[in-house]
């Protein structure tokens, strides 16, 4: 922009987040940054509009405003003017059929350079790479239809062979390496640990037991798909929903048929405890997954007199990296991305665990990342024999996908 001037306006598409509280704040951070000037176009529609014409040379908006964004240049009659494009976190646009992406790649020939950020461009396996790559290089690469992508690089790995439909496609053999040769001119591929003066990183895992009792309803759950109960049954209708019930359950609650969470143990609850009084009075950032998992936690710890806070806000983003929130809650979902939250601690401890490796992988990196000055240490707490085990595994293996944990919980099944 002010070096070679190929490019003159830049737009940013972030998580909301990221958007609002990072990219600001990077460009404030960095001495060869201080020339540029950024623009959030965040918040309700006047505030946007008010953004979107301020004078600036980079203009951020969160993901689910792109459609917005194309749609006020369309109805206004605006010559599309931002001539480069960076989306931070290019693997929220895997899905080739959702508004962000089709309105992104209607403005794709308007735009002179395009540029994707991600640490997990496969999370779920090399089809996510066909609207990834398609986004950036109008189709050039992997070609401009989902289907003959699918059918040069995959093939059935699991059908209904009444029906003929697929459940899941597999790569066919040398599929891997043809797809990274065809991109190998756009992309680059680099570790932090190759590159950066990064932290060490250690890994725990503390079990806790269920008792003879809970572990009777648990086997119960999976084996029959349904607890009876007087006021509201436990049951799961599927694999998948069984997964996802035993999870709770091995968190210490789980939902009935009512939405009702049921309180099955206090184990993890009590390891938690354990884990921030052991953490001496630092900050501890704990990841939890359901609902109940947060209330749960909320009230354990307020009780012994520790009141533990959502970050959620810029607000709660700023104590906490002032060191002003001695335990945080964090949900994966709605923080696995950009973050910086680095400064204001290096403890993580996950309550409950997650199938997504994604969202494992960038939860971690919110504190093991660059500029994180102290060890940074992540506990897991796991309930022994239960699906906890077989998700641990699958996240150390690097190979976590829902046939995955269907599997596994098949698998139990016949022990």
């Amino acid at each position: 922009m002010l070096d070679t001037f190929d490019v003159s306006k830049v737009l940013v598409v972030a998580p909301l987040r990221v958007a609002r509280d990072t990219w600001p704040a990077e460009v404030e951070k960095w001495e060869h940054l201080k020339f540029l000037s950024i623009s959030v176009i965040v918040g309700d529609v006047k505030t946007r509009i008010g953004a979107l014409n301020h004078p600036s040379l980079v203009y951020v908006i969160n993901r689910e405003t792109v459609k917005w964004l194309v749609e006020y240049y369309e109805k206004n009659g605006l010559r599309w003017d931002f001539d480069m494009v960076v989306i931070d976190e290019l693997s929220s646009f895997k899905n080739h059929q959702s508004q962000r992406f089709r309105f992104l790649r209607k403005i794709r020939p308007f735009v002179k350079r395009f540029v994707g950020l991600t640490g997990t461009p496969t999370s779920n396996g090399l089809m996510d790479l066909w609207a990834e790559i398609g986004i950036l290089d109008g189709g050039q690469r992997l070609g401009k239809f989902i289907g003959r992508y699918r059918e040069a690089y995959f093939k059935a790995g699991s059908m209904n062979p009444q029906t003929g439909v697929v459940f899941q496609y597999v790569p066919r053999p040398g599929a891997e390496e043809q797809i990274y040769e065809k991109i190998s001119d756009i992309t680059i591929s680099m570790k932090a640990l190759d590159y950066l003066n990064m932290p060490e990183c250690v890994m725990a895992s503390h079990e806790v037991e269920m008792s003879t009792q809970e572990k009777k309803l648990y086997d119960m759950l999976a084996k029959d798909l349904l607890i009876p109960l007087e006021d509201g049954d436990i049951d799961a209708a599927n694999a998948a929903a069984l997964s996802g019930k035993l999870l709770q359950m091995a968190n210490g609650a789980v939902y009935d048929e009512n939405g009702t969470a049921r309180r099955i143990h206090n184990h993890k609850l009590e390891a938690l405890e354990d884990l921030i009084e052991a953490a001496n009075g630092q900050s501890v950032l704990v990841a939890y997954w359901f609902k109940h998992d947060k209330k749960r936690i909320e009230e354990h710890l307020t009780k012994m007199g520790c009141s533990p806070r959502d970050i959620k806000n810029s607000e709660d983003i700023r104590d906490w990296n002032a060191g002003n929130i001695p335990v945080a809650l964090i949900h994966p979902a709605s923080a696995g991305h950009g973050l910086n939250i680095q400064q204001g601690g290096h403890i993580l401890i996950w309550f409950g665990l997650t199938w997504s490796l994604e969202l494992y992988q960038q939860t971690n990196a919110r504190l093991w990342r660059q500029g994180q000055t102290d060890v940074v240490t992540i506990h897991h707490i796991i309930t022994k024999g239960t699906v906890d085990e077989d998700v641990m595994a699958a996240l150390e293996e690097k190979d976590v996908t829902q046939e995955k944990l269907i599997a596994a919980v098949k698998a139990r099944l016949g022990r």
